[in-house]
């Protein structure tokens, strides 16, 4: 467990819980995810973001098999989340296969102590695991406002389109909550792109990825937090199980305005913007 101060005064304590979940194993990752949120809450998180498919598992042969995995909106596996998350009074964001009727979409789930707050679905599907299978997500990028801050949500792949994370940011997102599942080959997304994306948008980023072997993929771990400077705050290991936390103050996402000489030498992220040259 490591734990790094971002800022004193009010705020609220993040993490992201790093495992490995288990293919199909949905009772076994259900109670994992429910140990790691207890142990959050103990660790005065109010906010704990898990990897993308942390439910379900991720590296389907078929929609077939994402289909027999998906887990409805109102499943037990998610009932029981909601109810832990009311019990010890914290808010989650959990990825899932999930089943929408006829589809089944690759969705981040943001539940709080009252209930379910808001869902996305992965828009940006590269050809890899269940995503070679499953529906593109038709969502939007939205912005929840929560006691914890202004959240949104991405998953793994939606990270290297500056364009979703800029329409979080410009909808008002103190923090983008991102599960992933980051394989071998995508060193450079906690290394460069999680960074990037906090920088030039100035809001928080909490990316958390898992561990272990699912099939034929190995993935990195390194689940990282990482403030509107592009500092990282705080990083996981590239193997172990582990779950890290931040003590972050999301108004410091509200301040777009970069003043290195107060005068002579200021950046206005959003306000310097020209749109107009855009498109």
């Amino acid at each position: 467990m490591t734990t790094t101060q971002s800022a004193p005064g009010d705020g609220v304590r993040v993490a992201a819980a790093q495992f490995d979940p288990h293919l199909g194993d949905i009772a076994c990752n259900t109670a994992r995810i429910l140990e790691l949120l207890d142990q959050a809450a103990s660790n005065g998180a109010g906010l704990v973001v898990f990897p993308e498919c942390a439910v379900t598992g991720y590296t389907v042969g078929s929609l077939d098999e994402a289909r027999a995995l998906a887990q409805p909106a109102d499943g037990d596996a998610l009932r029981a989340i909601a109810t832990r998350c009311a019990a010890r009074n914290i808010h989650c964001v959990i990825g899932t296969l999930l089943a929408e009727g006829d589809r089944v979409h690759n969705a981040a789930l943001l539940i709080g102590p009252s209930g379910p707050i808001g869902a996305y679905l992965k828009a940006h599907l590269p050809y890899c695991g269940a995503d070679r299978f499953i529906s593109k997500g038709d969502t939007g990028f939205h912005v929840f406002d929560t006691a914890i801050g202004r959240v949104g949500m991405l998953i793994c792949y939606d990270l290297r389109f500056p364009e979703a994370a800029r329409t979080l940011a410009l909808r008002g997102a103190d923090i983008i909550a991102l599960p992933t599942n980051w394989p071998t080959g995508a060193e450079t997304a906690p290394e460069f792109v999680a960074r990037a994306r906090a920088f030039e948008n100035r809001v928080f980023v909490i990316a958390c990825n898992r561990v272990g072997v699912e099939r034929s993929a190995h993935y990195i771990g390194r689940s990282c937090i990482v403030a509107p400077s592009g500092r990282h705050l705080a990083d996981a290991s590239p193997t172990e199980e582990e779950t890290i936390f931040a003590d972050i103050d999301p108004r410091q996402a509200r301040h777009k305005r970069l003043v290195i000489a107060a005068g002579e030498f200021e950046m206005d992220f959003f306000g310097d913007r020209r749109p107009e040259l855009y498109a």
